[in-house]
């Protein structure tokens, strides 16, 4: 039994080749991550939709702040209701053979690095079910900057709204602590309501809810929003213009638009997308 084995996770991610973090999760580049904040839900869901994985998102949480986009780098987590024989024995291993401390929550937190986004599955529970509050959502802001993703409770919400750099995703609020639960993984295939996460999935929260992209199709959406942001921005210019309609615009574009497009690319596209191609 390890909660740290990157041999697994590298197994689990055969689909990527770039780089690893040292706990073997796929480690998309921050540039990517940068651009992803600029995706919709609806722009990556389409990608991922069409390479045959309609199980990504999840759009029955609730969030803390609801003007804040939550991107980052999926540590994930499971965890059971309790069952006392399994409970004290992996509780029990990861004081001995890993030289962990506390209870099974601290354990998760203290495995995140700088733009990671916790991700834990509590199957929904809520009373005796919050994995984190004040405290550990401050740990957890100090780590990543990013936030978490608990599909079960948390506490504290009145200390959670003051963190600076955290967004939390959750099910439900209540006063009582963690209790009668058992970690049985982490950076393990996790479900979070319909969706299912990696470890190393790029987390797009936004107002419509969570979806957990594999990563070796993060920079795919990335792409297809920005060129779908271009096509978008010339046809509110033009019609604005009142060179075309909106009908001409809506339905497929015509060669003679689509010539104008590109000129208009030309002037018109910013320096940090001019890496797009267009054949």
């Amino acid at each position: 039994m390890k909660f740290r084995n990157p041999d697994d996770v590298i197994q689990l991610t055969p689909q990527w080749t770039g780089e690893r973090s040292e706990d073997g999760r796929p480690r998309v580049s921050d540039d990517i991550l940068r651009r992803m904040e600029r995706v919709t839900t609806e722009e990556a869901w389409s990608v991922l939709s069409q390479h045959g994985y309609p199980y990504q998102f999840e759009g029955g949480l609730k969030r803390v702040h609801a003007d804040r986009i939550l991107v980052g780098r999926a540590v994930t987590a499971a965890m059971v209701p309790m069952r006392p024989d399994l409970h004290e024995y992996l509780l029990d291993w990861g004081h001995r053979e890993e030289g962990r401390r506390g209870f099974f929550n601290t354990w998760v937190i203290d495995d995140l690095n700088q733009d990671d986004v916790l991700v834990v599955d509590l199957f929904d529970k809520i009373v005796d079910g919050t994995f984190s509050g004040g405290n550990l959502s401050t740990a957890v802001a100090s780590k990543t900057g990013r936030g978490q993703i608990i599909y079960g409770g948390i506490r504290d919400l009145q200390q959670i709204l003051e963190i600076d750099r955290l967004q939390t995703y959750y099910r439900g609020i209540d006063p009582t602590p963690i209790r009668h639960v058992t970690l049985t993984g982490i950076n393990v295939p996790c479900r979070i309501g319909g969706a299912i996460a990696m470890p190393g999935d790029v987390v797009l929260g936004t107002p419509s809810g969570v979806l957990f992209i594999p990563p070796h199709l993060a920079e795919e959406c990335c792409t297809r929003s920005e060129k779908t942001r271009l096509r978008d921005q010339f046809g509110f210019d033009r019609i604005r213009e009142g060179k075309y309609t909106s009908e001409q615009i809506d339905r497929q574009w015509d060669p003679e638009i689509e010539a104008d497009f590109r000129e208009w690319l030309v002037t018109h596209t910013p320096a940090e997308l001019r890496h797009l191609t267009w054949d």
